[in-house]
């Protein structure tokens, strides 16, 4: 069984438009997310879920796995963490 990194990055953000594409020092957020996930050797897998295909390009850049892209019905402000799971996992098998 994998153990896998499931990272949450949709595009709609309210507070910071786009926050996950924003340059952090010299990088997107998402990537040293990516980054860091990859690099902890903790996980067999790291996926992306997200609606946006801006962070799903460049999460896949970064070494992410985007093997589905995040429906708009779980997208929204108020989904919470666990339907994000729920849907990744029903998606991956």
């Amino acid at each position: 069984m994998d153990s896998i990194a499931l990272i949450p990055a949709r595009g709609g953000s309210k507070g910071i438009p786009q926050k996950n594409l924003i340059d952090l020092y010299g990088k997107p957020l998402i990537a040293w997310t990516v980054i860091a996930a990859l690099s902890s050797d903790c996980f067999d897998r790291v996926i992306v879920s997200t609606d946006n295909v801006e962070i799903a390009h460049v999460a896949k850049e970064y070494g992410a796995e985007i093997p589905f892209m995040r429906s708009k019905e779980i997208s929204g402000d108020k989904t919470s963490a666990l339907e994000v799971i729920i849907a990744a996992l029903q998606s991956l098998i």
